[in-house]
Protein backbone atom coordinates (compact mmCIF):
# COMPACT_ATOMS: atom_id res chain seq x y z
CA UNK A 1 0.00 0.00 0.00
CA UNK A 2 1.17 3.35 -1.25
CA UNK A 3 1.09 6.44 1.17
CA UNK A 4 -1.54 8.81 0.55
CA UNK A 5 -0.54 11.30 -2.01
CA UNK A 6 3.23 10.08 -2.39
CA UNK A 7 4.45 7.99 -5.11
CA UNK A 8 6.74 5.69 -3.73
CA UNK A 9 8.34 1.97 -5.18
CA UNK A 10 9.50 -0.76 -3.05
CA UNK A 11 11.73 -1.58 -5.83
CA UNK A 12 13.65 1.54 -5.32
CA UNK A 13 15.02 -0.11 -1.97
CA UNK A 14 16.18 -3.28 -2.95
CA UNK A 15 19.25 -2.43 -3.35
CA UNK A 16 23.01 -2.65 -0.79
CA UNK A 17 22.38 -0.38 1.95
CA UNK A 18 25.62 0.22 3.77
CA UNK A 19 24.91 0.77 7.31
CA UNK A 20 21.46 3.01 7.74
CA UNK A 21 21.52 5.72 9.71
CA UNK A 22 20.00 4.51 13.20
CA UNK A 23 18.23 7.65 15.15
CA UNK A 24 16.80 7.82 18.67
CA UNK A 25 13.72 9.80 19.43
CA UNK A 26 14.56 10.39 23.42
CA UNK A 27 13.36 12.96 26.02
CA UNK A 28 12.39 11.75 29.51
CA UNK A 29 9.53 13.72 29.59
CA UNK A 30 6.59 12.60 28.67
CA UNK A 31 3.97 13.94 26.40
CA UNK A 32 6.23 16.07 24.17
CA UNK A 33 5.76 14.28 20.86
CA UNK A 34 8.43 11.64 20.99
CA UNK A 35 5.89 8.92 19.30
CA UNK A 36 4.38 11.30 16.90
CA UNK A 37 7.93 12.36 15.66
CA UNK A 38 8.72 9.14 15.47
CA UNK A 39 5.66 8.07 13.49
CA UNK A 40 5.68 10.21 11.39
CA UNK A 41 9.33 10.60 10.35
CA UNK A 42 9.62 6.82 9.85
CA UNK A 43 6.22 7.51 7.27
CA UNK A 44 7.49 10.13 5.50
CA UNK A 45 11.19 8.82 5.08
CA UNK A 46 9.56 5.43 3.32
CA UNK A 47 7.22 7.21 1.50
CA UNK A 48 10.52 8.98 -0.63
CA UNK A 49 11.75 5.42 -0.91
CA UNK A 50 13.93 4.96 1.62
CA UNK A 51 13.53 1.55 3.54
CA UNK A 52 12.89 2.64 7.34
CA UNK A 53 12.47 0.55 10.27
CA UNK A 54 10.81 2.12 13.37
CA UNK A 55 11.53 0.26 16.73
CA UNK A 56 9.18 0.70 19.45
CA UNK A 57 11.04 0.47 22.73
CA UNK A 58 8.43 2.40 24.77
CA UNK A 59 6.16 0.01 26.95
CA UNK A 60 3.28 2.02 26.41
CA UNK A 61 3.63 0.94 22.27
CA UNK A 62 2.14 4.36 21.02
CA UNK A 63 4.30 3.91 18.33
CA UNK A 64 3.06 0.32 17.36
CA UNK A 65 -0.41 0.99 17.85
CA UNK A 66 0.03 4.36 15.70
CA UNK A 67 1.50 2.27 12.74
CA UNK A 68 -1.85 0.48 12.88
CA UNK A 69 -0.41 -2.80 14.37
CA UNK A 70 -2.84 -4.33 16.73
CA UNK A 71 -1.86 -6.49 19.77
CA UNK A 72 -2.85 -9.50 17.92
CA UNK A 73 -1.08 -8.93 15.09
CA UNK A 74 2.01 -9.49 17.07
CA UNK A 75 3.98 -13.11 17.53
CA UNK A 76 7.09 -11.84 19.00
CA UNK A 77 7.72 -8.00 19.76
CA UNK A 78 10.95 -6.54 20.80
CA UNK A 79 10.94 -7.80 24.48
CA UNK A 80 12.07 -10.96 23.45
CA UNK A 81 14.43 -9.67 21.08
CA UNK A 82 16.46 -7.73 24.04
CA UNK A 83 15.56 -10.65 26.67
CA UNK A 84 15.67 -13.51 25.28
CA UNK A 85 17.90 -12.55 22.31
CA UNK A 86 15.64 -13.56 19.53
CA UNK A 87 16.84 -12.77 15.95
CA UNK A 88 15.44 -8.97 15.21
CA UNK A 89 14.06 -10.75 11.33
CA UNK A 90 11.81 -12.83 13.37
CA UNK A 91 9.70 -10.06 15.36
CA UNK A 92 10.24 -7.50 12.28
CA UNK A 93 6.57 -6.84 10.49
CA UNK A 94 6.08 -5.62 7.34
CA UNK A 95 3.52 -2.72 8.01
CA UNK A 96 0.89 -1.57 5.04
CA UNK A 97 3.29 1.19 3.70
CA UNK A 98 5.99 0.40 1.24
CA UNK A 99 9.32 0.15 2.24
CA UNK A 100 8.48 0.72 6.24
CA UNK A 101 8.63 -1.77 8.51
CA UNK A 102 8.52 -2.32 12.53
CA UNK A 103 9.43 -3.79 15.55
CA UNK A 104 6.50 -3.61 17.92
CA UNK A 105 6.34 -3.39 21.48
CA UNK A 106 4.15 -5.42 23.82
CA UNK A 107 3.10 -4.78 27.24
CA UNK A 108 5.71 -7.66 28.48
CA UNK A 109 8.43 -4.66 28.08
CA UNK A 110 7.08 -2.67 31.26
CA UNK A 111 8.93 -5.85 33.23
CA UNK A 112 12.31 -5.25 30.51
CA UNK A 113 13.79 -2.62 33.20
CA UNK A 114 14.16 -4.88 36.07
CA UNK A 115 14.95 -8.08 33.87
CA UNK A 116 17.83 -6.35 32.26
CA UNK A 117 19.59 -5.48 35.43
CA UNK A 118 20.62 -9.73 36.17
CA UNK A 119 21.55 -9.72 32.21
CA UNK A 120 25.24 -9.85 30.47
CA UNK A 121 26.12 -7.12 28.68
CA UNK A 122 22.73 -5.17 29.77
CA UNK A 123 23.46 -1.96 27.70
CA UNK A 124 24.54 -3.46 24.15
CA UNK A 125 21.19 -5.88 24.27
CA UNK A 126 19.69 -3.66 21.83
CA UNK A 127 22.85 -2.64 20.04
CA UNK A 128 23.23 -6.58 19.48
CA UNK A 129 20.15 -6.59 17.69
CA UNK A 130 20.87 -3.81 15.63
CA UNK A 131 24.05 -5.02 14.03
CA UNK A 132 22.28 -8.09 12.72
CA UNK A 133 20.08 -5.48 10.77
CA UNK A 134 21.43 -2.13 10.02
CA UNK A 135 22.79 -2.91 6.80
CA UNK A 136 18.95 -3.98 5.65
CA UNK A 137 17.41 -0.33 5.74
CA UNK A 138 18.15 3.39 5.01
CA UNK A 139 17.09 4.59 8.45
CA UNK A 140 16.48 2.79 12.22
CA UNK A 141 14.58 5.44 13.81
CA UNK A 142 14.00 4.34 17.88
CA UNK A 143 11.17 5.35 20.06
CA UNK A 144 12.15 5.99 23.22
CA UNK A 145 10.31 5.51 26.84
CA UNK A 146 9.68 8.64 28.87
CA UNK A 147 12.52 7.71 30.97
CA UNK A 148 16.39 7.21 31.95
CA UNK A 149 16.53 3.79 32.78
CA UNK A 150 17.96 1.12 31.03
CA UNK A 151 15.61 0.81 27.40
CA UNK A 152 16.52 4.98 27.13
CA UNK A 153 20.14 3.37 27.76
CA UNK A 154 19.94 0.86 25.22
CA UNK A 155 18.52 3.13 22.70
CA UNK A 156 21.73 5.53 22.88
CA UNK A 157 24.00 2.99 22.78
CA UNK A 158 22.92 1.51 19.39
CA UNK A 159 21.83 5.04 17.75
CA UNK A 160 24.49 7.01 16.19
CA UNK A 161 22.31 10.10 16.61
CA UNK A 162 19.88 11.57 18.65
CA UNK A 163 16.81 13.85 18.07
CA UNK A 164 15.12 15.39 20.97
CA UNK A 165 11.39 16.96 20.80
CA UNK A 166 10.85 19.45 23.24
CA UNK A 167 7.36 21.31 23.48
CA UNK A 168 6.44 24.62 23.32
CA UNK A 169 5.21 24.99 26.78
CA UNK A 170 6.44 26.07 30.63
CA UNK A 171 9.17 24.35 31.62
CA UNK A 172 10.76 22.92 28.42
CA UNK A 173 13.90 22.82 29.44
CA UNK A 174 13.22 21.19 32.80
CA UNK A 175 14.98 17.76 33.10
CA UNK A 176 17.16 18.46 30.24
CA UNK A 177 20.04 18.87 32.06
CA UNK A 178 20.03 15.06 33.12
CA UNK A 179 19.57 14.24 29.63
CA UNK A 180 22.50 16.02 28.16
CA UNK A 181 24.76 14.55 31.26
CA UNK A 182 23.14 11.10 30.26
CA UNK A 183 23.82 11.02 26.22
CA UNK A 184 27.48 12.33 26.96
CA UNK A 185 28.36 9.53 29.38
CA UNK A 186 26.90 7.37 26.67
CA UNK A 187 28.83 8.58 24.41
CA UNK A 188 31.69 8.59 26.62
CA UNK A 189 31.25 5.06 28.10
CA UNK A 190 29.24 2.98 25.83
CA UNK A 191 28.92 4.65 22.29
CA UNK A 192 31.62 7.14 21.18
CA UNK A 193 29.84 7.62 17.61
CA UNK A 194 26.10 9.33 19.19
CA UNK A 195 26.06 12.44 18.47
CA UNK A 196 23.02 15.38 19.42
CA UNK A 197 21.78 15.49 15.55
CA UNK A 198 19.09 18.58 16.75
CA UNK A 199 16.49 19.71 18.43
CA UNK A 200 12.34 19.38 17.39
CA UNK A 201 10.05 21.81 18.84
CA UNK A 202 6.42 20.36 19.12
CA UNK A 203 3.07 21.56 20.15
CA UNK A 204 3.37 25.25 18.62
CA UNK A 205 0.89 27.49 19.31
CA UNK A 206 0.99 30.61 17.09
CA UNK A 207 -2.11 32.49 19.12
CA UNK A 208 0.29 32.49 21.93
CA UNK A 209 3.14 34.64 22.68
CA UNK A 210 4.69 31.73 25.56
CA UNK A 211 5.93 29.67 22.23
CA UNK A 212 7.81 31.91 20.90
CA UNK A 213 9.75 32.71 23.99
CA UNK A 214 10.48 29.16 24.68
CA UNK A 215 11.94 28.83 21.17
CA UNK A 216 13.99 31.39 21.63
CA UNK A 217 15.18 29.90 25.19
CA UNK A 218 15.83 26.63 23.66
CA UNK A 219 17.74 28.16 20.69
CA UNK A 220 19.80 30.65 23.34
CA UNK A 221 20.61 26.58 25.62
CA UNK A 222 21.03 24.53 22.10
CA UNK A 223 22.48 27.47 19.29
CA UNK A 224 22.53 25.50 16.17
CA UNK A 225 21.06 22.06 17.07
CA UNK A 226 17.21 23.39 16.79
CA UNK A 227 15.86 22.69 13.71
CA UNK A 228 14.39 25.05 11.50
CA UNK A 229 11.04 23.36 11.03
CA UNK A 230 8.04 23.61 14.22
CA UNK A 231 5.79 21.32 14.35
CA UNK A 232 2.24 23.01 15.32
CA UNK A 233 -0.10 21.73 18.08
CA UNK A 234 -2.79 20.49 15.28
CA UNK A 235 -6.08 18.70 16.15
CA UNK A 236 -5.24 16.19 12.89
CA UNK A 237 -2.34 14.89 14.27
CA UNK A 238 -3.85 14.53 17.44
CA UNK A 239 -6.44 12.40 15.79
CA UNK A 240 -4.08 10.26 13.44
CA UNK A 241 -3.15 8.07 16.06
CA UNK A 242 -6.35 6.95 17.40
CA UNK A 243 -7.07 5.84 13.76
CA UNK A 244 -3.38 4.05 13.71
CA UNK A 245 -2.39 5.94 10.70
CA UNK A 246 0.38 7.93 10.28
CA UNK A 247 -0.35 11.56 9.22
CA UNK A 248 0.48 11.36 5.87
CA UNK A 249 -1.86 9.10 5.83
CA UNK A 250 -4.58 10.48 7.61
CA UNK A 251 -4.61 14.32 6.75
CA UNK A 252 -1.93 14.80 4.55
CA UNK A 253 -3.02 18.27 3.60
CA UNK A 254 -3.07 19.19 7.16
CA UNK A 255 -0.55 21.52 8.77
CA UNK A 256 0.99 19.14 10.95
CA UNK A 257 1.33 16.49 7.84
CA UNK A 258 2.96 19.76 6.35
CA UNK A 259 5.51 20.09 9.06
CA UNK A 260 6.13 16.90 9.11
CA UNK A 261 7.34 16.36 5.67
CA UNK A 262 9.50 19.13 6.02
CA UNK A 263 11.08 18.34 9.35
CA UNK A 264 11.52 14.33 7.61
CA UNK A 265 13.04 16.61 4.72
CA UNK A 266 15.78 18.34 7.30
CA UNK A 267 16.70 15.48 8.92
CA UNK A 268 17.41 13.22 5.47
CA UNK A 269 19.28 16.25 4.52
CA UNK A 270 21.32 16.89 7.91
CA UNK A 271 22.82 13.08 7.09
Amino acid sequence: MELAGVTSSEENSNRVIKHGRVIAITNQKGGVGKSTTAVNISAYMSSYGYRTLLIDLDPQSNSTSGMGVSSKDIENSVYEVIINDLDPHDAIIKTRYDNLYILPSSIQLAGAEVELVTILKREYRLLAAVKKIENEYDFIIIDCPPALGLLTINALTSAREVIIPIQCEYYALEGLGQLLNTIELVKKNLNEELEISGVIMTMYDPRTRLGEQVIDEVKNFFENKVYRTIIPRNVRLGEAPSYGKPIIDYDPGCKGAEAYNNFTKEVIGNG
